[in-house]
């Protein structure tokens, strides 16, 4: 029996983050998609909104870096052919709330001001590529979960 990889659970973070809306369009940039997050951090007194940018040149070369497409089938095979069309869709939204949020990680990591903000497409290209290289496990369970997805092997990428 192969053993699993575990993620170690990162150190506590000073911000609490939920995913307020997205993916969306962004207005007058067809080809790019947003994900808005409320960002808390324990010492405001308020939250801020964090709007994050990808294009979908950018996506594509990501799911293509982590082999995203033959997950979701493998992911999917069990279902109905109606079931698995409306799960592949969502999957990739779910993909692209994923790859944000591990563009927002690096912001966060960096140091933000508590001030609502966009991270432009452009903002950190490949360490988004290297971070979600490295979290590529952690982003399969995370889609599995939300798609209420029987865990399979997740080594199996």
């Amino acid at each position: 029996m192969r053993a699993m990889a575990l993620e170690h659970a990162p150190e506590p973070s000073p911000f609490r983050v939920t995913l307020f809306v997205g993916p969306q369009p962004v207005k007058g940039n067809p080809f790019t998609s947003s994900c808005v997050f409320n960002v808390k951090k324990r010492s405001w007194k308020g939250g801020v909104q964090v709007a994050v940018d990808i294009t979908q040149s950018q996506l594509d070369r990501l799911s293509t870096d982590v082999d995203f497409a033959r997950w979701v089938t493998l992911a999917l095979a069990d279902l109905a052919d109606a079931d698995r069309v409306f799960q592949q869709e969502r999957a990739h939204e779910l993909f692209i709330q994923a790859v944000c949020w591990c563009k927002l990680n690096l912001a966060l990591q960096s140091g933000i001001t508590q001030e609502n903000q966009c991270l432009a497409a452009d903002t950190w290209i490949a360490e988004v590529r290297e971070t979600v290289i490295k979290r590529t496990n952690f982003i399969t369970l995370y889609i599995a979960a939300e798609l209420d997805l029987v865990p399979r092997d997740a080594t199996t990428l």
